[in-house]
């Protein structure tokens, strides 16, 4: 729960002088109080309680799910300029949440969000670059987004870098270069980063530490990508992947089971 000497907060004013550790402790609170408090703070007007808030009122963390209202309040952070209000707006467009998808309006919140120096707003930006949804497609100016994210350390955008060195997509392909931006995404704990580094590591034959690299991946993976890494591994010609393809398609099976 919130520490004992938080009272209430009563006006932004008295939310201004809360420190990093008042608001840690309200946010790894118990999630029903902690929630109410938020719920107070986003209420006053405080940017980073209503965006909090908002991607609370998605999870359900503490409150009954609700992505009208998780909109509602990323878009009022946005009105503040806040770039992960912003960026959160976008998302709620992109997906549905609490609106009819529009991948238009998605790609003018994403890209105020990019410009805002947000590196998530910038990868979900150049996603949409890349795939031409909501936007002209522009392969070049997606990897242009994606390498500002990455300065600033989205291990996301570094494996998405890693595709376009691979694949020969708008750059030379280049495994080396692929190699060292899939390593950077791994590290920086995206679970796709770690497949493909793994790979990679296999096909020069380090495969003690692709293996290691390979049991990261369901500790974070979706359940589609799991799936996916699961069957692929499956038919590899070593017998130590193949086992870690099928103890991730076992714990698909038994979270699926009744």
């Amino acid at each position: 729960m919130p520490t004992p000497h938080l009272s209430l907060p009563e006006s932004a004013h008295d939310l201004a002088r809360w420190t990093p550790a008042d608001w840690q402790s309200v946010i790894t609170g118990e999630p029903t109080t902690s929630a109410q408090w938020m719920l107070h703070s986003a209420r006053l007007g405080h940017a980073d309680a209503q965006t909090i808030l908002g991607q609370w009122l998605l999870n359900g963390h503490g409150l009954d799910r609700d992505p009208v209202g998780a909109l509602a309040w990323f878009l009022k952070a946005a009105a503040q300029g806040h770039p992960m209000g912003v960026n959160m707006a976008g998302r709620c467009f992109e997906n549905g949440w609490g609106a009819d998808a529009d991948c238009f309006a998605a790609a003018n919140w994403y890209r105020q969000a990019a410009t805002k120096g947000l590196d998530a707003g910038m990868y979900n930006y150049a996603n949409l670059l890349a795939t031409g949804q909501g936007v002209k497609q522009d392969a070049a100016e997606a990897l242009q987004w994606y390498r500002k994210a990455a300065a600033l350390g989205h291990a996301k955008s570094m494996t998405k870098i890693g595709f376009f060195y691979e694949d020969g997509r708008v750059v030379a392909q280049d495994s080396a270069a692929a190699f060292t931006w899939f390593e950077g995404g791994a590290r920086g704990g995206d679970f796709r980063g770690q497949y493909n580094y793994a790979s990679m590591l296999a096909a020069r034959g380090q495969m003690d530490v692709a293996l290691e690299w390979l049991r990261k991946v369901p500790l974070s993976a979706t359940p589609g990508f799991k799936r996916l890494a699961g069957e692929q591994l499956l038919r590899s010609p070593h017998p130590a992947f193949r086992a870690v393809g099928q103890q991730m398609l076992d714990a698909l099976s038994s979270v699926a089971a009744p």
